[in-house]
């Protein structure tokens, strides 16, 4: 597929490159690669401002990586790039820069969620809207799917699911009427039985009643929440002073756990309040680039509507004096 016709839209494209060009000199990692959108801005942007680039871009879905590979093409033929890309959940971050002599990075972007060329891949069976088989998996190779989860799990488990990664406040309508009618194999057939067991008040309201249960079985079959929460920490310890981290979240419970995160990430002293000087002697290692999270320009959902529910947050770690002294060290390319 060329890049005119790659199915995904980059959100908050421009605020995402612009930060990335204050990163410091070396290594960038796209953990979230999908179709390259972001990656192939950040690295021209990255080659005009430093005269060469090195991506590192990971991914768990094969087809999301042959896009990839196609829309970065000229970067992967020019002396002045280097781009090494990897099939594997973002959560193996460590296993992938260790395997490639890698130390500390410049830079690392999450663009977290289901991405537009996996809703619109009927035969993935990540949307409601189009028949397809119960799948969901993002990588292929995983064993358990949508449909394992429909047809297997207990009423608990299902009403769990759809309550805590979906927000659906009807999870204990819904769950029971699964469990009857198993067994669900089909996308559309298990969003007609969603709708049916939602009061007919609420079927008027909002959106299709569906979404939030087709959000929850998603999470739950890629394990996102999971893997986020254990990446989070170990990109932080990554990052080259000067470093920057980006994260695109479309999720409440995702935004959660990169504002924790970075809080904890930014915090300073830990001594008691009433304490009247500073005894623990602990300085903050990162600061926010912004406080609020950032959303999309109107223009640009306009333009993408699939952008509407995006937050952005970002962080960077501290130059000290003694970072500073050595932040060319840690900095300095080392070619995969």
């Amino acid at each position: 597929m060329s890049e005119t016709t790659a199915p995904h839209i980059p959100v908050m494209r421009d605020r995402i490159v612009a930060l990335m060009q204050t990163a410091p000199e070396g290594v960038i990692v796209d953990a979230t690669l999908g179709a390259a959108g972001h990656a192939s801005a950040i690295v021209a942007a990255r080659m005009d401002v430093y005269g060469q680039a090195t991506l590192i871009g990971i991914d768990r879905d094969p087809y999301a990586l042959s896009l990839a590979a196609q829309r970065l093409a000229e970067f992967i033929t020019n002396d002045r790039s280097t781009i090494v890309l990897h099939k594997a959940r973002f959560d193996a971050l460590d296993e992938v820069l260790d395997d490639n002599g890698i130390d500390r990075i410049a830079g690392i972007l999450f663009d977290l969620g289901v991405s537009s060329m996996h809703l619109d891949q009927a035969e993935r069976g990540f949307s409601y809207r189009q028949d397809a088989d119960l799948d969901m998996r993002m990588d292929p190779d995983l064993v358990q799917s949508a449909g394992t989860i429909v047809n297997a799990a207990s009423e608990d488990e299902l009403a769990r699911i759809l309550r805590e990664y979906g927000d659906e406040r009807y999870a204990r309508r819904i769950a029971p009427s699964i469990i009857e009618h198993r067994p669900v194999t089909r996308t559309v057939a298990l969003a007609e039985l969603i709708r049916n067991a939602i009061p007919a008040a609420a079927r008027r309201t909002g959106g299709h009643p569906a979404t939030r249960s087709f959000q929850a079985l998603r999470i739950a079959v890629n394990g996102e929440l999971e893997a986020l929460e254990r990446v989070l920490p170990r990109a932080l310890g990554r990052l080259a002073p000067g470093g920057v981290m980006a994260v695109l979240s479309y999720h409440s419970l995702e935004d959660q756990l990169v504002k924790r995160a970075f809080a904890t990430a930014t915090t300073g002293c830990i001594c008691p309040p009433k304490l009247p000087v500073c005894a623990c002697g602990q300085v903050p290692q990162f600061g926010l680039v912004s406080r609020k999270i950032e959303r999309p320009s109107e223009a640009e959902i306009v333009a993408n509507p699939r952008a509407s529910a995006a937050r952005f947050r970002a962080i960077r770690r501290n130059m000290s004096t003694t970072d500073a002294q050595t932040a060319a060290h840690y900095s300095t390319r080392r070619r995969p």
